[in-house]
C-alpha cells in the first residue's frame, strides 16, 4: 500500500507491474474503493503475462484515502488523477472509469490529453443527473448517514442475482463503511459536472460499456456520452448493473483486453 501527499492529503494508491509497461489507470466509483477492480486486474495479468502496469487508487474521501473537508469540485478530483500520474511517472496512460471514475477520465483527457491516449467510460455520463437530486442526496446523507440510503443505491448497482449472491453483502459493507463527507463531498462534485461542450472536443479512442440494468447511469445515456467522440464505440454487458466490472468480469475484461489489443497498448 502506498499513500502519495497531495499538498496534505494522502492518497492511496497501487502501482501493479513493470514501470516501463504500458499502464493502465483505474478510477472507481462512488461509494465504492479500489477493490471495485480487483477481479478484472485478475484476469488482465492472464491475458497479458508479458506485463502491463496497474494502477489503481482511492479519490479522495473514498477507501483509505484521506477525506478532507468537502464540498469537492470535479477539478479537484481531475488535479488529484493528474497529479498520481505526474508522480508516477506515467504518461499515455490507457484511462478506465467508472461512474465518477468516468467523469473523471474525460476532464483528466481534456486537460492532460499527454496523460491518456485511450479510455474506458464505464457506466457513466458526460452529466450525471440534476443538482437538485444531488443536493436532496447530499441532504440526506449528512443527516442520517448512507445506510438509510444503502438499499436503494444497491438496486441501483446490482442484477437482482446478484442481490441474492453470496458476494453481495461484502458490497453493501464497502458502501454504507465509506466516509459520510467523502461521500457527500463527491456527490457534489458530480452536481456541479457538464462536460457535454468539452468531452464532443475530444478525439481519442474510447470505448463505453454499459449494464442493461444499470439504474444509475442507464445505457441510453452512456452512449449519448460516448457519441459526442467521432470514432468511438458502445458495448452492452448483459445481466448487470451500475458495476459490470463486480458483476460480469469476465464479459467486461474481454471487452478491456479486446480495446487493449485493438489500440496497440501492448
Amino acid at each position: 500500500m502506498h499513500i502519495l501527499d497531495l499538498d496534505g492529503v494522502g492518497l492511496h494508491y497501487r502501482d501493479e507491474g513493470p514501470k516501463d509497461a504500458p499502464a493502465v489507470v483505474f478510477a472507481n466509483s462512488l461509494g465504492t474503493d479500489f477493490r471495485l477492480w480487483d477481479k478484472v486486474v485478475a484476469r488482465l495479468h492472464a491475458a497479458f503475462p508479458e506485463g502491463l502496469r496497474m494502477i489503481r487508487y482511492d479519490k479522495r474521501g473514498h477507501g483509505l484515502s484521506d477525506c478532507p473537508k468537502g464540498p469537492y469540485s470535479m477539478g479537484t478530483l481531475v488535479r488529484d488523477a493528474e497529479q498520481l500520474l505526474d508522480h508516477l511517472e506515467v504518461k499515455d496512460s490507457l484511462f478506465v472509469g467508472l461512474s465518477i471514475g468516468g467523469m473523471i477520465a474525460q476532464g483528466l483527457a481534456v486537460k492532460r490529453l499527454d496523460l491518456v491516449r485511450a479510455m474506458v467510460l464505464s457506466n457513466t455520463a458526460a452529466k450525471i443527473g440534476q443538482p437538485e437530486m444531488w443536493a436532496d442526496r447530499i441532504a440526506t446523507v449528512k443527516k442520517g448517514g448512507i445506510a438509510p440510503m444503502a438499499d436503494g443505491i444497491l438496486e441501483r448497482w446490482f442484477h437482482k442475482d446478484f442481490l441474492a449472491s453470496s458476494e453481495f453483502p461484502a458490497w453493501r459493507n464497502m458502501l454504507i463503511q465509506q466516509s459520510v463527507e467523502g461521500y457527500a463531498g463527491c456527490c457534489a462534485a458530480i452536481s456541479g459536472t457538464d462536460f457535454y461542450t468539452p468531452t464532443s472536443g475530444l478525439r481519442l479512442p474510447t470505448l463505453g460499456i454499459g449494464g442493461s440494468d444499470d439504474g444509475s447511469t442507464p445505457p441510453d445515456l452512456i452512449r449519448e456520452t460516448v457519441n459526442l467522440i467521432p470514432g468511438s464505440r458502445f458495448e452492452l454487458i448483459r445481466r448487470a448493473g451500475h458495476l459490470p466490472c463486480v458483476e460480469q468480469p469476465d464479459a467486461f475484461a474481454d471487452l478491456l483486453t479486446q480495446f487493449i489489443k485493438e489500440t496497440g497498448h501492448v
